[in-house]
């Protein structure tokens, strides 16, 4: 018999069933997104949405926190982008997300982005 996976109460809510459990993003929303993703998604199941809304949860809490420990390296108590930015090249990771905190760090300092150059 199969045993139940560590993220499996993580996932029920904590006794509250996934489809009236409270959920912190919108669940249409990232249907939505699933559908444009490919055009090849036509059916997506009830489930689904609610893994991947954990999924960015988790996600967000975790490039927050590394975000929060470089706003207090500078010796700061409000978050910037500079500093998710800063979390963001610090972690293997988030590599994936390296050329779109560049381009919007390169932004903020008064540099048009690469796309607007190439125009």
């Amino acid at each position: 018999m199969r045993q139940p996976g560590m993220y499996s109460g993580m996932l029920s809510g904590g006794g509250i069933s996934g489809r009236t459990g409270p959920h912190l993003l919108p669940l249409a929303r990232i249907k939505k997104i699933m559908k444009k993703s490919s055009d090849d998604v036509k059916m997506i199941s009830g489930e689904a949405p609610i893994v991947f809304s954990k999924a960015c949860e988790l996600f967000i809490e975790e490039i927050t926190r590394r975000s929060w420990m470089m706003t207090m390296q500078g010796k700061r108590r409000t978050l910037h982008k500079e500093d998710v930015a800063s979390a963001v090249m610090a972690t293997d990771v988030f590599d994936f997300l390296a050329t779109l905190v560049s381009d919007s760090s390169g932004s903020s300092r008064g540099t048009p982005p690469a796309a607007a150059l190439e125009q």
